[in-house]
């Protein structure tokens, strides 16, 4: 799972960016300040999302910092859209730079793209025979395309992306259906897997991909 720091002292904007980046499938952690920034270096994240305005000083200092950290890709947030704050960042080595207010789609097209070119992200994603094509968002089975329906994709990525780790149906909902104030029934998440292990396993009695773990949830492979 790739790491994603985000340094933004805005609460709200802070909490929106940590929601949906783990609604991607990303470990995110956060701070409000250069000093967190620098400190969050020492994790290795593999992309950081700096605004430039923070209350102790210049983003860009974070970015120049990385630069001692193998390079981390480094993102700027910031409502300073004048050229020569634009040129200043990628003087200082960031890989891109985003002008508030954004869209989270365009913000995520942006992570994913710095993703792909720093080696963070592959295309591919191959287990035992399941092929999926993250950039076109397709699945393949012993070299057969599965037609998959937007939830039980959405269900594979989560568990792929999160392989290793167990995922109550609980987070699954929140992570997928947004549950809070939409109505869902209580099986919705076992009725969606038994349906994406319809199409997937090779054997749905003895699934290779899906795999209960028993009064917790779900997690994916071995």
């Amino acid at each position: 799972m790739k790491k994603i720091a985000v340094i933004e002292d805005d609460e709200l904007l802070n909490q929106a960016l940590v929601i949906t980046l783990k609604k991607e499938g990303y470990q995110v952690t956060t701070g409000k300040s250069c000093r967190d920034g620098i400190a969050l270096l020492q994790d290795n994240p593999d992309l950081m999302l700096v605004d430039i305005n923070l209350p102790d000083g210049n983003g860009i200092s974070i970015c120049r910092e990385a630069e001692h950290f193998g390079k981390t890709p480094v993102l700027f947030l910031t409502a300073r859209d004048e050229e020569r704050d634009m040129l200043e960042a990628f003087d200082a080595g960031c890989d891109d730079y985003v002008v508030k207010p954004f869209q989270m789609p365009v913000l995520k097209k942006r992570i994913e793209a710095i993703l792909r070119r720093s080696g963070g992200e592959e295309d591919l994603f191959l287990f035992r025979g399941l092929r999926v094509d993250w950039k076109k968002k397709q699945v393949f089975c012993q070299e057969q395309q599965v037609s998959l329906t937007a939830k039980e994709y959405s269900l594979l990525e989560l568990l792929v992306r999160n392989r290793g780790q167990v995922l109550t149906k609980e987070t699954i909902l929140e992570r997928i259906w947004d549950i809070d104030g939409q109505f869902v029934v209580e099986n919705t998440v076992s009725v969606t897997v038994n349906r994406l292990r319809k199409k997937i396993e090779p054997d749905k009695s003895s699934p290779i991909y899906i795999k209960n773990v028993f009064g917790l949830g779900y997690t994916f492979g071995d």
